[in-house]
């Protein structure tokens, strides 16, 4: 597991390139044959990937940051595949999981394994600290509450698909959903506006090879960016925080909570 540090907001503003990449983004999240996890000090919320091999199962072990016999011991867990599909077994339940499909595994789990149906098969992990116990849930992409928002002369026509909120699937603290841009709208968060109180970590996914991410960040008169690519992660707390030419986006906060069709996955915690 892999630690990252706070940053105070008017440290982003002298940071370099190097710098800025090497505090918020996460460019290796998912490893063949391997479950990589992030802690972040920012709020103790942890992301992670799991690229499972065909046949070759991965459990989700616990680390030392922590400080737990079990990775949910004290803490709810959000799953979203991003690409592929597989499975992800819980204690003695199994469940199946296409594109995009959600499952929200609840504090007190005590294995959890995932496995592949096919080549690539990627899962995106988000997790909280939790003070609540809440039943294990899926919710499916294609049934999921959806709202549209937006226009086409601000270019920002967006579809956001809500999983885990205080309408849908029960959590302590976590919320998630998946944010789909309308062709030709390249502007997911417009008017841009601040997060001072929590945390926000967004993966984006579903890129072509050759398309990047234009992700903006930073104070209003000190903005910066990070330009971001297929299944890449942005860890950030200092302020506003906005994308551009995304394709698909994971939108993870705490605490709280044109070919192809880009989408956001969001998620936080209060």
């Amino acid at each position: 597991m892999e630690v990252r540090h706070t940053t105070h907001p008017t440290q982003l503003a002298a940071f370099d390139t190097t710098q800025l990449r090497a505090h918020y983004l996460v460019d290796d999240l998912f490893r063949p044959g391997e479950i990589r996890t992030i802690y972040s000090h920012s709020d103790r919320a942890v992301l992670g990937g799991a690229a499972p091999l065909p046949g070759r199962s991965l459990v989700l072990e616990t680390a030392d940051p922590l400080r737990a016999a079990a990775f949910c011991e004290r803490r709810e867990l959000a799953v979203v595949v991003v690409s592929g599909k597989g499975r992800v077994s819980v204690d003695r339940e199994d469940y199946a999981l296409g594109h995009r499909d959600c499952l929200y595994i609840g504090r007190g789990a005590v294995r959890i394994a995932f496995s592949a149906e096919q080549e690539r098969t990627h899962f995106y992990l988000f997790s909280t600290p939790s003070h609540g116990s809440f039943p294990n849930a899926v919710a499916r992409y294609a049934e999921a509450d959806a709202v549209r928002i937006g226009s086409a002369a601000r270019a920002n026509v967006r579809e956001i698909r809500k999983y885990v909120h205080a309408g849908g699937i029960r959590s302590s603290q976590l919320v998630l959903g998946v944010t789909t841009l309308a062709e030709g709208s390249v502007w997911n968060t417009i008017p841009p506006h601040t997060h001072d109180r929590r945390t926000e970590c967004y993966l984006y996914f579903d890129l072509p090879p050759e398309e990047r991410v234009i992700h903006l960040l930073g104070q209003p008169k000190e903005t910066r960016s990070l330009i971001v690519a297929n299944e890449q992660a942005v860890i950030y707390r200092a302020g506003p925080s906005i994308a551009a030419r995304e394709r698909t986006r994971i939108r993870s906060c705490g605490p709280w909570p044109g070919r192809t069709r880009p989408s956001t996955i969001w998620i936080r915690w209060p």
